[in-house]
């Protein structure tokens, strides 16, 4: 049954991608020439989502302290990674923010395309000079009024658990002076697992936005540290979720 899901779940993904993707290049050329920001994309991307991950029938969805978010300030975003439905899933708390992502996903037909059209952050992972640029865009970004989505720990994680934080996140929360949103998201890897492709059904997803984190109160000035005490604030707040206890 999981199997017969499963291709009934990607055949309308890749559908409903393939078929607003026409109106959404149209719309683009549209905005481009007022929408330098890419603001209007973002919306449109995020509402597409909205309507996708209601519209898949094999889990249900609880978000909990979206309001934590104030309206009109910028945060860093980070959030752990278990599944590659966390994307999707996050698009839910209809923040405005740009994604980093790795440059692998440019190369993905249609994806890719979405990606750049919305004007995300892309990375490579492996080249020194890259992370250098990345970090210069997203403090640009944030200049601008907009937050950053990253995910620390750089890719999913094969066994639920948080997994190391790359510094990247932190060090450009020091640099920017800008609080960091820290984002738990629970189920998506029970669904789809890390090089999995067969959904399993009948799943409760739970995001919760913890309580952002002002600079003030970052406690140290070295990113490495301040990687470490957000690992351990997180995977404080996972387990919270994983026992039962709400916000």
């Amino acid at each position: 049954m999981n199997v017969f899901k499963s291709i009934i779940v990607w055949l309308l993904g890749i559908s409903y991608m393939v078929i607003l993707f026409p109106l959404t290049l149209i719309i683009w050329l549209f905005v481009l020439p007022f929408d330098r920001e890419r603001r209007i994309m973002h919306r449109m991307l995020v509402y597409q989502g909205l309507i996708l991950s209601r519209a898949i029938p094999v889990w249900k969805i609880k978000i909990e302290g979206r309001d934590n978010a104030l309206k009109g300030t910028t945060y860093i975003m980070i959030s752990n990674h278990q599944s590659i439905l966390d994307i999707l899933l996050l698009n839910c708390l209809r923040y405005r923010f740009k994604w980093i992502s790795k440059i692998e996903n440019n190369k993905v037909p249609v994806l890719g395309w979405y990606l750049c059209m919305a004007g995300y952050i892309t990375v490579d992972r492996g080249n020194k000079e890259s992370k250098e640029e990345m970090l210069e865009k997203s403090y640009e970004v944030l200049n601008k009024g907009s937050s950053i989505m990253i995910f620390p720990e750089g890719t999913r994680s094969p066994d639920r658990q948080i997994g190391f934080f790359k510094r990247g996140a932190f060090q450009l929360a020091l640099r920017a002076n800008t609080p960091i949103l820290p984002i738990i998201i629970e189920g998506t890897g029970d669904i789809l697992p890390k090089h999995g492709l067969i959904f399993n059904s009948g799943q409760k997803i739970r995001i919760r936005v913890l309580k952002p984190v002002l600079p003030d109160f970052f406690g140290t000035d070295n990113p490495d540290d301040l990687a470490q005490n957000f690992h351990a604030l997180m995977t404080r707040a996972l387990k919270e979720i994983r026992d039962g206890h709400d916000t």
